[in-house]
């Protein structure tokens, strides 16, 4: 369905009246200091909505996106949330989710030349490259998955690897950080089983989550 520009102004007041209506004082609640205990890292994708996803309300996740949800230590702009997150904010937890049918990551798979954009790709292809032993060993219709499984969990371990985190947990503060994927063909979220509450278990958990997307692609 095409909207157009009043449309979606229109629609935005239908939506906020509806909200008084059905939650008086939404809005006024809305106002005061945020303080989520979650954040969410997620790719652009629009049919990706981070709280309806999560069955929570505006105000109640710290979000930050882009395309592949791709996090590297270069990335000021990421890890300038994720520390805004962490040492302002103070979410107890910091999830990073992927999701199937990220046209991104089949561009990375694929080593499609799209623009400007391949050399942000390039990320998710020194992913492929760095498990290509794994996701060459899976039928062909089902490697994209396995990639955005695997890009996830990596990008799960840039997080914890990055000073924000490392310093964190250094000052014995507790958040988490988990690897998840959406599938938009049916609105779940699937858990990757990597979850790092500090550095010393970081190993541990990669090993096992790589291990667990291998074995599902092998059943």
């Amino acid at each position: 369905m095409t909207h157009s520009i009043p449309d979606i102004f229109s629609n935005n007041r239908a939506w906020a009246a509806q909200m008084e209506r059905q939650r008086p004082g939404f809005f006024t609640e809305l106002t005061r200091q945020q303080k989520p205990k979650y954040m969410w890292i997620g790719c652009s994708d629009s049919r990706v909505p981070a709280n309806e996803i999560m069955g929570l309300d505006p105000g109640e996740v710290f979000v930050h996106r882009n395309v592949a949800n791709v996090v590297v230590h270069s990335d000021l702009n990421a890890l300038s949330t994720v520390q805004f997150a962490v040492d302002v904010i103070k979410v107890e937890h910091i999830t990073v989710v992927g999701h199937y049918g990220c046209s991104g990551v089949a561009a990375a798979l694929a080593g499609q030349r799209v623009g400007l954009a391949d050399n942000w790709l390039r990320h998710i292809q020194d992913v492929r490259d760095r498990h290509w032993h794994l996701i060459d060993a899976i039928p062909e219709g089902h490697r994209h998955d396995a990639l955005v499984e695997l890009n996830a969990i990596e990008q799960v371990v840039n997080v914890c690897q990055s000073t924000v985190m490392v310093d964190a947990w250094a000052r014995g503060q507790k958040v988490s950080v988990h690897g998840w994927v959406y599938g938009i063909h049916d609105g779940l979220l699937q858990n990757l089983h990597i979850t790092v509450s500090g550095v010393e278990a970081l190993e541990a958990a990669y090993k096992a989550a790589i291990e667990g997307v291998s074995r599902a692609a092998r059943n």
